[in-house]
């Protein structure tokens, strides 16, 4: 075992990269679910415990981090898959950064304006997603990952928030080969294939259901 423990809901959620990650890279891991419920009754101890407020919380043996993009980049250069160099290091920041700023979109659109703003987000979409196309045609004319040879934490984080919008708009890659074969390509990955199938994942919802 690895003596890892993610704290979070029973839902995928900011916390679903992180298990993409760890199951690609084989190593285990102990889920610690909280209930939201008891999450905002103030029930949970953890909640004062965390340094923002918020989940996920990530501990590595006696090592505790929350914030989901930090503990990205901290398996990322625990496992070897931030960057074989300082530019690539950056640019997998930078890629991941552009993820970041789609979900903070895509959660707004989710908790927020998914009345109103439904129809406009999907309008606006192509124009999100074509930034990553284009990221992926200027390495390998997109035949491998994000940035250089090898998987990085943003190529999870970017699979979790494409499967997150195919869930919601299942046409939105029509115009996209190279983020639809991006998608291929890495479920196809054995460890992950099989966490993708698992029981455990997918009777996570996305969010939580209303």
């Amino acid at each position: 075992m690895s003596g890892f423990v993610l704290t979070y809901f029973p839902v995928r959620g900011r916390a679903e990269a992180i298990r993409l990650l760890l199951s690609d890279q084989g190593v285990s891991w102990k889920e610690d679910e909280v209930q939201i419920a008891d999450w905002f009754a103030g029930k949970c101890d953890i909640k004062k415990q965390a340094v923002f407020g918020q989940l996920p919380q990530f501990k590595d043996g006696e090592f505790v981090l929350y914030q989901s993009n930090s503990i990205l980049r901290y398996l990322g250069r625990k496992y070897g898959i931030s960057g074989g160099n300082n530019q690539e290091s950056a640019l997998i920041d930078m890629v991941n950064d552009g993820v970041e700023d789609l979900r903070m979109k895509y959660s707004r659109l989710l908790f927020l304006e998914f009345e109103t703003g439904k129809e406009k987000y999907e309008k606006d979409l192509p124009n999100q997603l074509s930034a990553f196309e284009k990221i992926l045609s200027k390495n390998s004319n997109g035949t491998k990952f994000l940035v250089g040879d090898k998987i990085s934490y943003a190529d999870y984080n970017l699979l979790d928030l494409l499967q997150g919008h195919l869930n919601l708009f299942p046409t939105c890659l029509s115009t996209f080969p190279l983020l639809n074969a991006f998608i291929d390509r890495i479920t196809a990955r054995p460890k992950l294939s099989e966490y993708l199938k698992s029981e455990a994942r997918n009777k996570r919802p996305i969010v939580p259901k209303k």
